[in-house]
């Protein structure tokens, strides 16, 4: 037998163990000397308490105890120490300031196989205490623990949720549609937000009754709103004449006091931070350092979640994996004493049938694109300034999510049956087909029987992520068969009742004798971002509006000295 650790786990030999040792007894010395408290949770939750306190749970190990509980290893810390504060704190009076360092557990989604599922997580919260000082405490000491884990260099993006809250309440609008707006928040959506918000052609299969087009404008904006303190000012501006501002006067205060953190980090106010994680009720922040293509950590306020708990009180936190710390610090390191050049920006385009088109955008919006058209064998094309990353559309969003590719191109088919931790930043407009069920012209009534009969039906795909979503929201029960080539070959030979499959014009259907019997969705090209580069490199903001004027004859160059 094999003598490997478990997919995600490691060993951590001496050398790293001392590193990470002396590490976490600084930040730890730093947080006594603040008046934070050690404490220790319990590595397995019942999985109802951690969802009480939290919408989205991260990806917990679930298991069944002797006892029929259903349990989690705790993905986060968190809501732990709201379920501790309730049932241990509940009669203490006055404010606790509580800090852990403790192993966490994350099951690793399909497409991430690779990642780590156990990392040491550093933390602290501040329990009981509201206000900008408040908010200025947390924020100073993460950046203060950052520093003395070697991360410099990173960008500290803030954000407050309050704004956003303020204009869905005022807005009119269904609570549906608010939830809407808030799930393309959460998923960093930005063209499904503007679908939501396009007040003059509003989608049909979108209830927005009731909303007044001033509220849909401001939100839809809100993501764009990107700077320095000057982007609070524009934020005002925007918010103010629909009396939505009152949260920006404690978040503008907050900022003013973060001068001078240790470390150094370039503060971006960043709108687009809103919604991750779903818990947060008032400043959010995170850092994002441009040797990581994810966050090293962040925090924020969540003040709802102690009411959930039945103890309501006001409440903020941060947390960082010891590890991405690490791996941030090393990566500066290594840049500050190579003293190298800015290296190009990484841009994956899609081979086949996206390519052409996909080249003739970046060319619309200002880009050197010498070579990318017909590059032949080559996989990485460089021009001056700009790399661009040859891949399948179906891997541009793993080479993205990975850091490494800055921002890429594909179909919006391919985002959703990856479900990668990306910004989607623009719609376009090339590349149009749909995902449609099909099966042979006069098979309707024996698949119909067959479920009559059995419960469910075959369905054969090459994308099993998008077609369990169709089926799930119809409440059919169906087994998915994936398969990697000519799928219309399933129900001829018998193999499945149907397929799930993207057409353009639907030729290759016809003939094979399969009509199509249902609407799955509609796909477009996609402009999207890596979460870190899209806060630390400052040419992709501008990149993602040449792209969108490109057929305005906007280009890259002529905003690209504008602010994000």
């Amino acid at each position: 037998m094999d003598l490997v650790t478990p997919l995600g786990f490691r060993d951590i030999l001496p050398a790293e163990a001392r590193e990470r040792e002396a590490i976490a007894r600084e930040v730890a010395t730093l947080f006594d000397a603040r008046g934070y408290r050690p404490i220790e949770t319990p590595t397995l939750e019942v999985m109802d308490v951690l969802q009480m306190g939290a919408r989205s749970v991260l990806s917990p190990f679930k298991f069944f105890d002797a006892r029929g509980d259903l349990l989690a290893m705790r993905p986060d810390v968190t809501v732990q120490i709201a379920r501790m504060v309730a049932t241990r704190f509940s009669q203490v009076e006055g404010s606790l300031k509580l800090r852990y360092q403790q192993r966490v557990f994350r099951e690793a989604v399909p497409e991430m196989l690779s990642a780590a599922r156990e990392q040491t997580q550093v933390g602290l919260e501040l329990i009981g205490q509201a206000g900008p000082a408040a908010d200025a405490e947390v924020v100073r000491l993460f950046c203060e623990a950052l520093a003395l884990a070697g991360v410099r260099g990173y960008t500290l993006g803030l954000a407050t949720v309050g704004v956003l809250q303020a204009l869905l309440q005022r807005s009119g609008a269904p609570l549906q549609w608010q939830q809407q707006v808030r799930a393309a928040f959460h998923s960093s959506n930005f063209v499904e937000l503007e679908r939501l918000t396009n007040s003059q052609n509003p989608p049909q299969d979108v209830d927005s009754s009731g909303l007044a087009p001033v509220f849909a404008q401001a939100i839809r904006r809100l993501p764009s709103i990107r700077g320095g303190l000057e982007a609070i000012a524009e934020l005002r501006e925007l918010v103010a004449p629909l009396g939505c501002e009152a949260d920006l006067d404690d978040f503008e205060a907050t900022c003013r006091a973060l001068e001078g953190l240790p470390g150094q980090p370039r503060l971006l106010v960043d709108f687009s931070l809103i919604g991750s994680p779903d818990y947060y009720t008032g400043i959010l922040f995170s850092a994002y350092s441009p040797d990581l293509g994810s966050a090293v950590g962040g925090g924020g306020r969540y003040d709802s979640m102690m009411a959930a708990f039945g103890c309501p009180r006001p409440a903020a936190g941060f947390a960082f994996a010891l590890e991405d710390a690490m791996a941030a610090a090393s990566g500066a390191s290594a840049a500050e004493g190579a003293a190298a050049p800015r290296r190009p920006l990484r841009v994956a385009v899609p081979k086949g049938a996206l390519h052409k088109d996909a080249v003739a955008v970046l060319e619309a919006a200002g880009l050197n694109v010498e070579g990318l058209l017909n590059p032949g064998r080559a996989l990485i094309v460089s021009n001056p300034g700009v790399d661009y990353i040859i891949v399948r559309p179906s891997d541009a969003p793993a080479f993205v999510a990975l850091g490494a590719a800055d921002c890429g191109i594909c179909g919006k088919d391919s985002l959703l049956e990856a479900n990668s931790d990306v910004v989607e930043l623009e719609d376009l407009h090339f590349g149009a087909c749909r995902f449609v069920v099909a099966m042979p012209a006069g098979a309707q009534e024996a698949a119909d029987e067959r479920y009559r009969r059995l419960g469910s039906i075959r369905v054969a795909t090459k994308y099993p992520r998008i077609t369990g979503a169709h089926f799930a929201k119809t409440g059919m029960q169906v087994e998915i068969v994936q398969l990697h080539g000519n799928i219309e070959l399933a129900p001829l030979t018998g193999m499945a009742e149907c397929i799930v499959d993207i057409t353009a014009t639907g030729a290759t259907l016809r003939e094979n004798n399969l009509e199509v019997t249902e609407e799955v969705l509609g796909s477009t090209a996609r402009f999207f971002a890596n979460p870190a580069a899209l806060r630390t490199d400052e040419r992709i903001g501008p990149l993602a509006r040449a792209l969108a004027g490109a057929t305005a004859g906007v280009t890259f160059e002529a905003i690209a000295g504008q602010p994000q």
